[in-house]
C-alpha cells in the first residue's frame, strides 16, 4: 500500500531532510514516528531533499507499507486487525487519511515537523520522480524592511538597501532550460541541467523582499545561489547581464555569495494528472541533456 504524505516543517533544528546516523533529520524523525505505529521500520521517498536549515510548507513524500504494516494502520487500536486490512481502495481511504493524525500524535503537541495530510497514492505515483515542478520561496530583509526577531528563523537579513527592480529583471534572464552548474554545488555523476520555469522578486507589505522560484527540479544549493546572485545585483556588485554570463561559464564563482538556508522554504510540489504519473516518473529517470 503506497501512502502519500504532505509535510510541513521548521528546518532550523534539523540537519536537513535525509536520514543520517546520530543526527536529527526530518526523514529520520518521521520514519521513527511511523515505525512506532506500524511496528517495524519504514523508508520515505521525498520530492525534494532539503538542506540543513531549510523549511517546508508543501513537502511531499511517499511510503510503501506491507500487508502487516497496513493492517496496523487500518485497525482502530494500532494492533493487527483480526480480519486483515480493509478491502479495496474505498475501504482503505479512511485509515489512510487518519494516519496523519496518528503520526502527529506521536510527534507531540508542539513539534517542528507535522504531516498535514495523508492519502492513498494514485497508481504510478512517485513523490520524487512523478513531480513536474517544485516551488520555493526565499525571504530577504534589507535595511528598508528592518529586522524582526519573530521572523529570524525564516528570513535572512542583509545590510544596505537592495534594488528589487534590478533583482527582478536579473532573475528573468535566467529562466529557461540551461546547465546551471555555476549555480549548483557539484555532485559526482549528477546532472546540473534544469528548466527554470519562473523566478521573480517582490516586496511584501512589511518591506521584506520575497523571491518565488519554480523549476522542474533543483540541484544542490541552486536556489540559494540564484538568490545570492540576484542580491549581488541588488547591491550593485553585479550587473544584470552578469548572471547569464556566469551561468554560461558553467563553473562555480566567488563573484556572489550563496545565501543562508534560513530564508528558504519549499512551498509546493506539482504533479500531473493521475493517468500521467507513471509516464512522468519514467521520463524523469532519463538523464537530461541540452540540445547541441
Amino acid at each position: 500500500m503506497r501512502i502519500r504524505l504532505d509535510i510541513a516543517y521548521d528546518g532550523t533544528h534539523f540537519r536537513g531532510w535525509a536520514r543520517q546516523p546520530t543526527l536529527r533529520t526530518v526523514q529520520g524523525t518521521l520514519e521513527a514516528a511511523l515505525a512506532r505505529i506500524v511496528g517495524s521500520e519504514v523508508q520515505f521517498v521525498v520530492a525534494g531533499r532539503t538542506d540543513a536549515g531549510v523549511h517546508a510548507t508543501g513537502q511531499v513524500a511517499h511510503v510503501d507499507l506491507d500487508e502487516q504494516q497496513w493492517a496496523r494502520v487500518a485497525s482502530r487500536n494500532g494492533r493487527a486487525a483480526a480480519g486483515g486490512h480493509a478491502a479495496g481502495e474505498a475501504g482503505s481511504a479512511v485509515p489512510a487519511r487518519a494516519l496523519a493524525r496518528r503520526i502527529n500524535g506521536v510527534l507531540g503537541q508542539y513539534p517542528d515537523v507535522i504531516v498535514t495530510r495523508t492519502s492513498l497514492a494514485p497508481e504510478g505515483f512517485d513523490a520524487r520522480f512523478s513531480a513536474v515542478w517544485r516551488r520555493y520561496r526565499y525571504r530577504l530583509a534589507d535595511d528598508r524592511a528592518g529586522y524582526d526577531p519573530l521572523l529570524r528563523h525564516d528570513t535572512t537579513t542583509i545590510r544596505g538597501t537592495l534594488d528589487e527592480a534590478a533583482m527582478d529583471e536579473a532573475a528573468q534572464t535566467l529562466i529557461g532550460l540551461h546547465d546551471f552548474a555555476a549555480y549548483c554545488k557539484a555532485r559526482e555523476e549528477a546532472t546540473t541541467i534544469r528548466t527554470l520555469l519562473d523566478y521573480r522578486w517582490t516586496r511584501d507589505a512589511t518591506g521584506v523582499l520575497v523571491a518565488e522560484v519554480k523549476a522542474d527540479a533543483f540541484c544542490h544549493s541552486m536556489v540559494r545561489a540564484l538568490v545570492g546572485a540576484c542580491a549581488a545585483v541588488g547591491e550593485g556588485r553585479l550587473e544584470i547581464a552578469d548572471l547569464g554570463r556566469l551561468r554560461d561559464e558553467l563553473t562555480r564563482t566567488s563573484e556572489f555569495k550563496v545565501l543562508a538556508a534560513r530564508g528558504l522554504t519549499l512551498t509546493e510540489v506539482g504533479y500531473p494528472a493521475d493517468a500521467l504519473l507513471a509516464a512522468r516518473a519514467e521520463q524523469t529517470r532519463n538523464r537530461r541533456e541540452l540540445d547541441a
